[in-house]
Parts: C-alpha cells; structure tokens; sequence
C-alpha cells in the first residue's frame, strides 16, 4: 500500500485527535488506482506551527480549519497557493461566511468539510481527495514526461538532419570549387555519398510522419477489408531495392488468413517497420521470412532475419523512443530510433503484444500477436 502525509491544522484538540482516529486504519481504493492509500496523521493546533510543518515535512492532504489563533486558514491556504505546493487542501470549520468559502475556493481548495461531521462524511472527503490527488499527480507527470519526449524529439530531428545536411553541402561546394578536378567522374563518390544522406534524411522523415500519423487511438471510420497477404507484398516491394542491393531474398508463408476488418495504415506501419528492418540490419546474401498466421483465436505476423541479432541489453532498450542501437556492426547504418516503438504502440491499440527473438550473429525473430477480438476475421 501507498501511503499519504495529512496534516491537521485545527486549534481544538478533540478535532485533531478524532481525525486521526477516524483516519487509523482507514484506506482508499479506485478500480484505475495501481494500489490502495493509506494515511500517516500530523497535527498542529496553529497556522503559524501548520506552515513550519509544511516547509519541513511537505504532506500531502491538508485539512484546514479557518478560524485559528494568530494567521488564520485562508492565510495558510494562500501561502500554499503562492509556493505552488503540490497539497491538496479540505477546509473543516464552523465559522464560514460565503465569502471565506468563496476565497478558500479561489484559493485551491478542493473540498469544505462544515463541523461537527460524520466519520463517514470525513472518510467520503477523504476518498474524493485522494481520487484528485491521484489524477492531478499522474496528469502532472504525463506533462512532464511529453515535454521531455518533445525536447528529445526536437534534438533528434535536428541532429539527424543537421549532419546530413551538413556533408551533403561540403560534397556540393567540393564539387563547385572543381576540388577534384573538371571530370564528373572524379565525384563519383562525393554523388553517391550524398544519394546516401539523402535517404537517410527520407528514411527519418518517413518515420516521423509515421509518427505524426499514429494518434494512438483506434479510428473506426479507417476500418476497411484489407488482405494481410497483399501488404507483406507491399512492403516487400518497398524495400526490394535495398535488399537487391544487399543481395537478401524473400520467403513468404501465409496461413489460414485471408481478409481482415482493420486500419490498413497500421498494418502498413507494422510490416513496413519489421521488413525494412529485417533488410537493414541482415547480412550480405542474407534472407528475410515473412510468416503470417491465423488461428482460432488470435492472428500472427512473423518477420524472421539472418542478421547481425541483438543481445540482452539490446533487446530491453529495442522498443524505446528515440533508442538506437549503437556499436561496430551498426556503425553505418542510419536511423531514427522511432520505428519499432511507433510499431508497439500501433500493436498496443489492438491489445496485442509485439516479442523478439534474438541473438548475436544469428538473428532475430520479430512476432506480433494479435487477438481476433480486436481484428475481425471476415473470411478463412
């Protein structure tokens, strides 16, 4: 169980000792919670010995009463606001006018408990707090973490574009100051180095309009007939020049599937990746196996390579955003460490798992595992 720091700022001390009662041994559960919450009791029976506790020890739960010796809660409440502490506060007290209601409110407080209260009206304040807390807390760090995605997305993209860019403008004034002479031939190699920087940048671009594209939400209105066994065809034919180039071959085993009701740019998306990169990191005269397969209950894609495989360590950063997998043998080989994260979170909009298989110098084996459920079946 978790646990949450409430402190009690009330001058009667039959207030204070009856909270913390109510409160042993009382905890708080929601269906979408990762764990039930407990509470740990402070008291302080001024405003002034409230804010002292709460620069020392920060809690979590604030239960305020408003009429105290010396600053009063609306006080303490407003100094809370202005350090932009992460408290939630419930206002308990007698003497509210509507004017102090409305400032407590302006203030930030969530919830106004009038005394005398019920234990169970205290026990219901408290499961609406924490509910608040709960949600305020995971959509704080959401924001967070996407400011960070966008910040690393930003200094990826301008890095991976930057250096391309970059040598493709030396080639160009190599080639306007006649560096290696007046013959296009002497720039053979300068031409076909900056074709390459050129598709790196297109491969980039491509992912992060896949990126773009993927709003992570399953559209109903994209749903179609599509046919498994056209898109492998599809992909295989995109990536047929580079895997000419590499002298790789296919094989191709489609089973028991024929058409299925779903988004044809996921499908696309999640063959695209796995293919392209079965061809990318595979060696010399190596090969590509696409096995598609149907059963009663689930379909699978497998794309399987003969390539350079990947170890423990690797396989565990595989998925991340913006992850590349950094040594010797792909010292030359471009990429935006998109793609396959791109390609879990399309599976994940079908409730299905992606899994890989691999190991060094031997290859590896993607697998995705869909539920029928999410795709239907419309012909064996």
């Amino acid at each position: 169980m978790a646990q949450l720091k409430v402190l009690i700022v009330d001058d009667e001390a039959g207030i204070r000792s009856g909270v913390a009662r109510i409160l042993n041994n009382f905890h708080v559960t929601y269906p979408f919670m990762d764990e039930d919450y407990t509470f740990s009791i402070t008291e302080a029976a001024t405003g002034e010995e409230g804010i002292e506790i709460i620069d020392r020890d920060m809690p979590d739960i604030l239960l305020l009463d408003n009429k105290l010796p010396g600053i009063q809660g609306v006080e303490v409440l407003e100094y809370v606001r202005k350090k932009n502490f992460d408290i939630v506060v419930a206002m308990i007290t007698s003497y509210a006018s509507i004017d102090v209601a409305v400032r407590a409110h302006n203030d930030g407080a969530i919830d106004f408990i009038p005394k005398p209260f019920t234990p169970q009206e205290l026990k219901t304040s408290l499961e609406h707090i924490t509910k608040q807390l709960y949600l305020r807390r995971i959509t704080n760090t959401l924001k967070v973490e996407g400011r960070k995605v966008r910040f690393q997305f930003l200094s990826v993209l301008s890095h991976e574009l930057k250096a391309p860019l970059n040598a493709i403008e030396g080639y160009l004034r190599m080639m306007q100051e006649r560096q290696l002479g007046d013959s296009l031939d002497d720039y053979a190699s300068a031409v076909e180095r900056s074709l390459q920087r050129i598709e790196s940048m297109r491969n980039l671009i491509m992912d992060l309009l896949d990126f773009t594209k993927v709003s992570f939400e399953r559209h109903l209105e994209n749903m179609q007939e599509i046919s498994l066994s056209d898109l492998v065809s599809m992909a295989i034919v995109t990536v047929s020049p580079y895997a000419i180039h590499k002298d790789i071959s296919f094989n191709t085993d489609i089973r028991h599937c024929g058409k299925i009701w779903a988004d044809p740019n996921d499908f696309e998306i999640i063959l695209n990746n796995l293919i392209s990169n079965a061809v990318k990191y595979n060696r010399v005269g190596g090969s590509v196996t696409v096995t598609v397969d149907c059963s009663e209950d689930e379909f699978t894609v497998s794309v399987a390579d003969t390539g350079i495989g990947l170890n423990a360590d690797e396989r565990e950063m595989l998925f991340e955003e913006f992850s590349r997998i950094k040594n010797e043998k792909t010292r030359n080989i471009s990429g935006s460490g998109l793609g396959l994260s791109i390609v879990r979170k399309v599976v994940e909009l079908y409730h299905g798992v992606i899994k890989v298989e691999s190991e060094p110098d031997r290859g590896s084996v993607f697998t995705v595992i869909i539920p029928k459920m999410q795709v239907t079946n419309i012909q064996s």
